[in-house]
């Protein structure tokens, strides 16, 4: 729960005795207020301050008791969010909105918003030590991010967040009826915010027996041991972490070998879905900087087979990795992987950013059902467990909460406005657990072999490329193979053939080359057929003739073929000799280029910018204005002062600064400098890139690793930016450059602090808002603010600057793409003015499905049709459904779907439950395991009348049950057979679920209650349906459980 707003009322402070109607002002904004908790204003303009008045009727007696709960009723769900009241001084007021859960929703269609709660600075590469970096305040620790557990949209209890759409508010204060230009009204858009906060519901213990514990731990993973081959040291993931970073820094084992164990999965009862879902799983997490990770398929294997658990306990079941052939491995159970960070892996200076990486960032991992390629949720855990503080080895075992978010209700959202009020039912959302993820981290130190390594940053010139004074060139003498690898690349090179430097020429040579080749044959093939003429018609007088052969030279047709090899030659010297005058300007001026070209190499990666000054020299006698060129607006020069002195003291770096030092053009935007004689100064540059690789394959399984020995992650660099090459260009007045900076941009992968995965009804736009935590205090200075910046250029994604203390919302707008495809981009979160290091970088998936309405009746059967169309080639398909109790699907089994062809899939209804709910259609092609076609229903059940209903007690604790028996007449004068359905299968069961009587005849149900561990009230619908399973009468049971 958040104040709002606050007023003081003293029931004594008049002498005369307080009044029978009692109007308040409410105080908001960022002031104290007598709890000390945070204070929520909104952005509206208002004329008394942003003050609200709330009006009320005192009485004593029993009379104060039910005016006390009519105002307690206000704060509730069923008040409007907004009301107009009328002062008395006939000013228009605003009733402050009490609990989120009355706020407007927002698109109903982005589900499962899942982050994690690591809300710290990632690595920034310019900062002198990642220990004493100041936390920026937005991103601050608190107490309650002690659990960096996964973040979603709501908390049950308090904090639950509504769907916003709209929130308009009129503007206060006369309008000038005279005014042709319309005023723009005062409002938020806020789309469905989504709060950065935790994800385990309160109160929630879930926990496995010591019964099931034990038997999960004998079934024989492989052991975490150390160098020396001892079992590495276990710790307590519920106890506290001492952690020291000197200690770690000072740590002689420098190489660290990361292991994930992945041992089993505990499924939790779900409605509408069978009893052993899922059947096999697969894992997709980012490991710090490592590529993202997409595991094999696991086998979720029973336990009863060999032990006596019963059927209904939540029990572990062993994870077992699928072979492809379909087999189970006959290795060691589970999944191990492991990722080796040593000084190799890791740039100068990034061990400090790695601790802390590990200390307090926590790991994001996705569940996923691999029959349906359907999400089945998401947990997150702790990495500071896996400091070893100068241990050999330590391990840490984790029973972690897969976690999604359910939406059960779906009103429209049609935003509205009218002069009274404005107001938008909210959206019943909340959290779900669906199973729970036994997972193992360790971490085993080693020894490097190549010590020499940098643990510490560079120093302070690493950020000023200076030019090289030395004398540059090749002094002669001949380049054998193994003097070159000893040479300077930039001195040496290897003579190579011209058609391997130019491509154009290369061609030219080829075909001339094709063409001599064809008449060389069809020379040698006339001469061939001449010869066996001749050899025919001399047949008789051939004994007579010397048996001699004939000289190559005397052959006509090798006579006719050197010839035309020698004009051939002659054409290709031609060719080349042109080639070379052409090219040999251009050659000779690359070779002059490179004496006053300066290399410099960027370990650059997504948001994080790259700071280091040139030293530029003016090399004549005569002042020069120099012209900085460059082609990549990606590297840019820092023109302003503030900008620069801002970088300079980020990175230490003690070189000299001048005010106004650059000239912007303003024709061509190029920044120049003036130079004296034999000057040098230091030009300041940035480089900055917010652009990635946005591709994102479907849920192929095909490409995955099935090898049983540990998975080694190797230094591939994938979801990274691109490499490149950029040269800046210092122009003289005339024209001709006096120095070449070349910049070469290496990648470096990025972490990802939180992921969010939308879901979305193909070619629409999505709409959403995602919310920044409330520890919001800014700096003394009152610099701190919010930029946002995103990776895909198609996505819009901007923020609001508001008061100190008000939340602060990230606003997105992605364009559509067609069903199945998902769109992938990052966004980098700012908190510095100048946007030097992301505070924290987001990835954002949204899945595109087709859209399709469903309106039924619950409890009865309707049929409905889908088109599914082919793809370029035949495939074996399979349909898949996120509710199979509730939604079948015809054909339910395997099936062809021929190429470009159109087959019909009918889809079978039946809803247990009224109101609106979203359910996912997956056909997924079942030998590749890909991702063919996905649907969207958004399902409206409408509840059926009911014709009677009945009141029963179960006891509590009882563990028998209870037996009733209700009647049923049968309305009809002929025989027929009806089938009896309930929505709530755990807590009712028929002695038969279909019957048949005659015409007029009386029939007993029989029903099972089963019992109940807590006592409460539930009341259960029974439906009695016809032979096609329409409903023919619904009775309701009230359950009583005492």
């Amino acid at each position: 729960m958040q104040c709002v707003r606050w007023c003081a009322w003293s029931l004594f402070s008049d002498p005369e005795g307080p009044g029978e109607n009692v109007c308040l002002h409410l105080q908001g904004g960022a002031l104290p207020n007598p709890w000390g908790v945070m204070v929520y204003s909104a952005s509206t303009q208002q004329t008394n301050s942003g003050k609200c008045v709330i009006k009320f009727k005192f009485s004593s007696s029993v009379e104060g008791a039910s005016c006390s709960t009519a105002l307690n009723v206000s704060h509730r769900e069923t008040s409007p969010p907004k009301k107009l009241l009328s002062a008395p001084q006939d000013e228009r007021i605003l009733e402050p909105m009490a609990s989120t859960q009355q706020s407007p929703r927002g698109p109903a269609l982005s589900l499962s918003q899942l982050v994690a709660t690591s809300r710290y600075p990632t690595m920034s590469h310019t900062v002198g030590s990642p220990w004493q970096q100041q936390l920026p305040s937005l991103l601050s620790p608190s107490p309650m991010a002690s659990a960096h557990q996964l973040s979603h949209v709501e908390r049950p209890v308090a904090g639950s967040i509504a769907h916003l759409e709209l929130s308009v508010q009129e503007r206060e204060g006369n309008r000038n009826e005279e005014e042709d230009e319309m005023q723009e009204l005062t409002f938020t858009p806020v789309h469905a915010p989504v709060i950065t906060l935790g994800t385990h519901t309160a109160g929630s213990s879930r926990s496995t027996s010591r019964r099931s514990l034990a038997q999960l731990f004998s079934s024989g993973f492989p052991q975490i041991l150390d160098t020396q081959n001892q079992v590495a040291e276990v710790l307590d993931a519920s106890e506290p972490v001492n952690f020291n970073p000197q200690r770690e820094e000072a740590d002689p084992l420098q190489a660290n070998t990361l292991i994930l164990q992945f041992l089993a999965f505990t499924r939790v009862p779900q409605a509408g879905v069978i009893s052993d879902w899922p059947r096999t799983v697969h894992f997709t997490f980012q490991l710090y900087r490592f590529p993202p990770v997409t595991t094999e398929r696991l086998k979720l294997l029973d336990p009863e087979r060999n032990s006596k658990l019963k059927s209904g306990s939540d029990y572990p079941c062993v994870l077992s990795v699928i072979n492809k052939d379909g087999t189970f491995s006959s290795g060691c159970p589970g999944l191990q992987l492991q990722y080796r960070v040593d000084p190799q892996f890791l740039k100068p200076g990034e061990r400090g950013w790695f601790l802390r990486y590990l200390a307090l960032h926590s790991l994001q991992i996705d569940v996923w059902d691999s029959e349906s390629l359907m999400l089945i949720g998401s947990a997150a855990v702790e990495l500071k467990h896996m400091l070893r503080q100068g241990r050999a080895a330590v391990q840490v075992n984790h029973e972690l909460e897969v976690i999604t978010t359910e939406y059960l209700q779906d009103a429209s959202f049609a935003s509205r406005h009218d002069n009274k009020h404005s107001a938008t039912p909210a959206i019943n959302v909340y959290t779900t657990v669906k199973g729970i993820l036994h997972l193992r981290l360790g971490n085993v130190g080693g020894s490097v072999k190549n010590s020499q390594s940098s643990l510490d940053l560079p120093p302070s010139l690493s950020h000023v490329v200076q030019p090289s004074d030395a004398p540059q060139g090749f002094a002669g003498g001949g380049v054998p193979a193994l003097t070159v690898l000893q040479l300077n690349a930039n001195n040496a090179r290897r003579a190579r053939r011209l058609p391997e430097i130019d491509s154009e020429l290369a061609r030219l040579l080829q075909s001339t080359m094709r063409e001599v080749g064809g008449a060389t044959l069809h020379q040698q093939a006339e001469a061939k057929e001449v010869r066996q003429r001749k050899i025919d018609r001399m047949a008789a007088v051939r004994q007579l003739e010397e048996q001699k052969a004939t000289p190559p030279f005397q052959d006509s047709s090798n006579i006719t073929r050197h010839r035309a090899e020698r004009v051939q030659h002659s054409r290709d010297l031609r060719v080349i000799e042109a080639y070379r005058e052409r090219c040999k300007a251009q050659e000779i001026t690359n070779m002059l280029s490179q004496a006053i070209t300066t290399k410099h190499t960027l370990y650059a990666s997504l948001g994080t910018a790259e700071f280091f000054e040139f030293v530029l020299k003016n090399p004549f006698n005569v002042p020069q204005t120099v012209s900085i060129e460059c082609d990549d607006p990606e590297l840019c020069v820092m023109v302003k002062t503030e900008e620069w002195r801002y970088f300079k003291e980020l990175t230490k770096t003690l070189t000299p600064l001048e005010e106004e030092m650059f000239h912007v053009k303003e024709s061509t935007q190029t920044p120049q400098v003036y130079l004296r004689p034999k000057e040098s100064v230091h030009v300041p540059f940035k480089y900055q890139t917010f652009i990635c690789g946005h591709t994102f394959p479907l849920q192929d399984m095909k490409g995955l690793k099935t090898s049983r020995s540990p998975q080694m992650a190797q230094k591939h660099l994938s979801n990274t930016i691109n490499a490149k090459s950029i040269k800046v260009l210092f122009r003289g007045e005339d024209r001709k450059p006096l120095a070449i900076c070349q910049v070469d941009v290496e990648p470096m992968p990025h972490v990802v602090d939180q992921t969010f995965r939308f879901y979305q009804p193909e070619l629409t736009f999505l709409k959403k808002a995602i919310r920044l935590p409330a520890a919001w205090d800014d700096t003394a200075d009152g610099s701190a603010t919010l930029h946002v910046r995103c990776s895909d250029h198609n996505v819009i994604c901007h923020t609001t600057n508001l008061t100190p203390g008000e939340p602060q919302d990230v606003y997105l707008k992605v364009p559509g793409s067609p069903s199945p495809q998902i769109r992938k981009f990052f966004i980098t979160i700012f908190t510095d003015p100048w946007l030097a290091s992301p505070a924290q970088i987001w990835q954002v998936y949204v899945h595109y499905l087709q859209r399709m309405d469903l309106s039924c009746v619950c409890g009865t059967l309707s049929w409905h049709s889908l088109v599914l169309h082919g793809t370029q080639a035949i495939r074996r398909v399979k349909c898949y459904t996120s509710h199979p109790l509730e939604l079948q699907v015809d054909p339910g089994e395997v099936f062809a779907l021929p190429a470009h062809g159109v087959q019909d899939v009918c889809v079978g209804l039946r809803a247990l439950r009224p109101g609106s709910r979203f359910f996912y259609l997956n056909v997924v092609d079942v030998d590749t395991r890909q991702l063919v076609a996905s649907w969207l229903l958004c399902i409206t059940c409408r509840q059926p009348v009911i014709s009677k209903a009945f009141e029963i007690s179960v006891p509590v604790d009882g563990g028998k049950g209870s037996n009733k028996k209700i009647s049923f007449t049968n309305p009809y004068s002929s025989s027929r057979v009806f089938n009896l359905r309930t929505d709530r299968p755990d807590l009712l069961q028929f002695k038969e679920e279909q019957f048949q009587i005659g015409g007029g005849e009386l029939y007993t149900i029989g029903l099972r209650f089963a019992p109940s561990q807590n006592p409460g009230m539930e009341e259960i619908l029974i439906f009695i349906n016809d032979k096609q399973d329409k409903n023919e009468d619904t009775y309701c049971v009230r359950v009583q459980y005492r």
